[in-house]
């Protein structure tokens, strides 16, 4: 069931239906706690998917914090280059630099966070994949915003 509904939340995202996306998301997580624990890997794949659809509706605040929760968890239960562990560092850089309200200080965290995970995805996934590709074209946005902040002239 909880792959079923992991799918349906999927497809309620491609349509556009982030908040129903997100709710189905929330629940699987929260089942997935419960069956198996935070360190199972099943877990912190439902963890990622809750934490991108938090992101997808702008509630950066909240993705942030279960990322910097679960994101440990990740490492613990997978091997450092594993693609889920990629994509949730670039979920979580991508929280960090979308919200209007981002500080310096999170344009410089969502720098070093994209460096170090493209890095590690050029050498895991290779320079084509579009993991890697993305995590590119996203740490090419951040350094431009922290160029635009350092512009004379700027706030």
């Amino acid at each position: 069931m909880l792959i079923l509904q992991c799918n349906l939340a999927d497809t309620y995202e491609s349509f556009g239906h982030l908040e129903k996306a997100l709710r189905m998301e929330r629940d699987v997580y929260s089942e997935r706690v419960r069956l198996h624990g935070e360190e199972h890997e099943k877990t912190v794949i439902a963890a990622s998917n809750y934490a991108r659809g938090l992101a997808n509706l702008q509630r950066f605040e909240e993705a942030k914090a279960l990322l910097r929760k679960t994101m440990p968890v990740a490492r613990r239960v997978l091997e450092e280059g594993h693609h889920l562990i990629l994509t949730m560092r670039w979920t979580y850089a991508a929280a960090l630099y979308d919200n209007t309200g981002a500080t310096l200080d999170d344009l410089r965290e969502a720098a070093t966070t994209l460096e170090d995970a493209e890095r590690i995805a050029r050498r895991v996934l290779g320079g084509a994949h579009p993991t890697t590709a993305g995590m590119g074209g996203a740490l090419r946005a951040v350094r431009a915003a922290l160029r635009a902040r350092d512009a004379p002239g700027s706030a």
